[in-house]
């Protein structure tokens, strides 16, 4: 056969498997195409996905950390004074705190599948759509299709944008949410996370606000009503424009509940005949000075700068109904002596023994725009006057003298370096009683001899021991001379309390305390104070000065035997004070276990026109506040003397003396003593 021939043959032969393997070879070709097409198609939207949604996707770990949590301030007793917090109201509560009743109607109204789904419900998407896309309305809001846990997704996360991209970080945070927390726990952040209304955040402050309950106390309907808000807060918030919306959804919860088989149809009866009353309890603030003393302290000596979204419980030495009882008493008795150009008065009220402060009244009224109310006078500067002698005769105890040693009192004249005119001291009214004991010059507030005394002292020597006792306003020493005897140095009234408080607890000195303990949110104890005495005076000497202060016979020549300083039956050291300008009054108490410190004056340091240091201004305030303190409390004797301090016959009267510091007294000439003060 020819080649030619055999050639076409065989092309003839090989034609048909030929073509059937190019068919089929072109059909696999387009079909690897195809594939290639659909594969770099996913992964463009793999790729879209990732840099669009994935990059920067919030980290699933945040879920653990608390949201933001107001700090709450309480009395000793647990009474709320104040809560500070920061855009958002909110105290957390435990899932086993939240009625049945609220957790039913939530998951009523907000995701009925909840303890099915794995964080996203494509039947409720699914539904969401087809109610929107009919444009149906409920209220004027559309219904949404997110779960709960994509609620609680986008509550911790995201803003309130309305993107895709929004939604699809939103339910894939859900779907790992759902990995890390178990439903329970998705419900209870849930429940202290969302708004339900203006700043209030949280089922418990929801509960508060709107029906002065806390959340495990509401009713059924109250439930219902509380489960409606968090889907449209500003729509249905009873305090919002259409109060009305609010009780209408409750209706809907209700309804909704019932649908679903969780309460039956009397129970859901029963729920729409309850008449729901709506309190709105408004933000209010009990004894604001002292809120205000104790978030400083957490500020600036706890280092809490961001204290206000913590979510901490404070609970404080203050006891709201002796707070009360000081604010109606400081108010009520500058009014009275207004005619005097006194506008304004203090008061604390501390316990000794502990350092805690009871009560704390830093003006007449904190709301008073007249005349700075806002201002604390309890820890401003003010010049003491005569209060601050008993620190100068502590001194005077600790060189060596005794309460009989004998001082003059008359005319005296020092002439200062550097100054023109010499320092005459004068006493408060103007008179000499001659040769008198420390025990009368102290009791009797006797200017003259506290000025020799201080002179024999040493100024700086005084300044140290006031150091020692806990005043810390004296510094710079090279600004003092004799007149820091009769109080031309400032001090705070917190700290002149504090270390009187000294004497009160026969030498020890206890820290002023405002702080008992601190709870976080989970109600764990963070902070916790405990007072520890240090003894900083003899025992000794701080009951000579007490014995003194609390002697009415000793004080008579310049008070009377009848002034306000004295209270019946009880034994209680006290001191008056007032500056020479008339600019500031005060008078300072104590038992063993109570102290009253009270001022009046002026912010604007204008002078009073007059003040009779125990007749008028600051000391009626301490004398109703002793009394109302001392009736509330078992009366003790407390001045008993300690070992080392015996009582002899001296100079025809009887008095005190540390052992070996009773030698050489000598007796004071007779004196005339002049008329009592009125």
């Amino acid at each position: 056969m020819r080649p030619i021939l055999l050639l076409k043959k065989m092309l003839i032969a090989l034609g048909w498997p030929l073509l059937i393997i190019l068919k089929f070879g072109l059909r696999i070709v387009r079909s690897y195409l195809f594939l290639g097409s659909i594969l770099l198609g996913m992964s463009g939207v793999l790729i879209w996905l990732y840099l669009k949604v994935i990059v920067g996707l919030p980290n699933v770990n945040e879920i653990y950390n608390p949201p933001r949590l107001s700090s709450k301030i309480l009395d000793r007793n647990g009474v709320l004074l104040y809560k500070f917090y920061e855009d958002e109201d909110r105290s957390w509560v435990p899932l086993a705190k939240i009625p049945k009743s609220l957790v039913i109607a939530t998951l009523a109204i907000e995701d009925k599948s909840f303890l099915q789904h794995q964080g996203i419900s494509v039947k409720g998407i699914s539904q969401a759509l087809i109610y929107n896309m009919l444009k149906r309305e409920n209220n004027g809001t559309l219904q949404g299709g997110s779960t709960i846990t994509q609620q609680l997704v986008k509550s911790v996360f995201f803003s309130n944008e309305k993107t895709w991209k929004r939604k699809m970080r939103e339910a894939l945070l859900a779907l790992m949410v759902e990995k890390k927390l178990s439903k329970e726990e998705i419900l209870e952040r849930y429940f202290n996370q969302v708004a339900y209304g203006g700043e209030t955040y949280g089922v418990q402050e929801a509960a508060k606000k709107y029906f002065g309950k806390n959340v495990w106390e509401i009713t059924g309907a109250e439930a219902a009503f509380l489960a409606g808000l968090p889907a449209a807060p500003s729509s249905y918030s009873p305090t919002g424009d259409n109060p009305k919306f609010g009780f209408l959804r409750q209706k809907h919860v209700i309804s909704e509940m019932e649908s679903a088989g969780f309460i039956t149809e009397k129970e859901a009866s029963d729920m729409r005949a309850e008449d729901l009353k709506i309190v709105v309890n408004r933000p209010t603030i009990q004894a604001p000075h002292f809120v205000f003393y104790v978030k400083d302290f957490l500020e600036k000596k706890l280092g809490y700068d961001n204290f206000a979204r913590r979510g901490m419980t404070v609970v404080t030495s203050l006891d709201i109904q002796i707070q009360k009882m000081a604010e109606k008493i400081v108010a009520e008795e500058v009014s009275s002596v207004e005619r005097l150009k006194i506008t304004n008065g203090a008061a604390i009220v501390l316990s000794p023994g502990s350092g805690e402060v009871l009560a704390m009244v830093g003006s007449r009224n904190y709301f008073a725009s007249n005349m700075d109310g806002k201002f604390n006078v309890t820890t401003a500067l003010r010049q003491p006057g005569s209060s601050i002698k008993p620190i100068n005769y502590l001194l005077a105890l600790k060189k060596g003298q005794n309460l009989a040693t004998i001082i003059d009192d008359e005319k005296v004249v020092y002439k200062i370096a550097g100054q023109s005119k010499p320092y005459i001291p004068v006493n408060y009214n103007g008179k000499y009683l001659g040769n008198v004991t420390l025990r009368t010059a102290l009791a009797s507030s006797l200017n003259i001899p506290s000025v020799k005394l201080l002179a024999t002292n040493g100024v700086e020597n005084m300044i140290d021991l006031a150091e020692q006792m806990g005043i810390n306003t004296w510094k710079d020493k090279s600004r003092f001379g004799l007149s820091l005897a009769l109080g031309a140095g400032e001090v705070k009234m917190t700290e002149l309390a504090s270390a009187y408080s000294i004497f009160a607890n026969m030498g020890k000195k206890v820290e002023l305390t405002s702080v008992l303990k601190i709870e976080n949110y989970l109600g764990e104890k963070v902070f916790g104070s405990e007072a520890v005495g240090v003894e900083t005076i003899d025992p000794k000497q701080a009951f000579l000065i007490n014995s003194a202060l609390s002697d009415n016979q000793a004080r008579s020549p310049v008070f009377g035997l009848n002034s306000k300083l004295k209270i019946d039956n009880e034994t209680v050291a006290v001191k008056t004070g007032t500056t020479n300008s008339l600019r500031d009054n005060w008078c300072i108490g104590w038992t063993n276990d109570v102290m009253v410190a009270a001022w009046v004056g002026n912010n604007d340091n204008s002078p009073m026109s007059w003040v009779a240091s125990g007749v008028s201004g600051a000391t009626p305030i301490w004398n109703k506040i002793m009394r109302e303190m001392i009736a509330s409390r078992k009366s003790t004797q407390w001045l008993i003397p300690p070992e080392g301090v015996a009582k002899k016959n001296v100079c025809g009267r009887e008095e005190y003396f540390i052992s070996g510091t009773e030698k050489d007294i000598k007796c004071p000439s007779p004196k005339a003593t002049p008329t009592p003060q009125p």
